[in-house]
């Protein structure tokens, strides 16, 4: 999830792509054409797009988790960020070895 003001910065910078590159034409579509504005209703609640619900593995019963990354939130569901998490923690030497060789931390 994206505030508006965040997602028309990333929408411009997409409609910059090469629509003569397939890649940037692919990954315009998944991004554009998936984006819906949601609502939240009188107690907080947001209700995703099914087709959203299905992608990320989100069921009715499902409990979910709402991660802040930089300028946006992931929801996840629950199982599938543990599996996630654990398995970047076993990588975290790594990533922040890489990180330290480009000079991002």
């Amino acid at each position: 999830m994206y505030t508006v003001k965040e997602w028309m910065k990333i929408s411009e910078k997409l409609g910059g792509l090469s629509i003569g590159q397939s890649d940037s034409r692919g990954f315009n579509r998944i991004m554009l054409a998936g984006a819906q504005e949601i609502d939240i209703d009188s107690i907080g609640r947001i209700l995703l797009p099914e087709f959203q619900r299905e992608y990320a593995g989100i069921e009715s019963k499902n409990k979910v988790v709402f991660a802040g990354v930089h300028s946006r939130v992931e929801i996840w569901d629950e199982t599938r960020w543990k599996e996630y998490t654990s398995k970047i923690l076993k990588q975290a030497d790594q990533l922040a070895e890489k990180l330290g060789e480009i000079g991002a931390i």
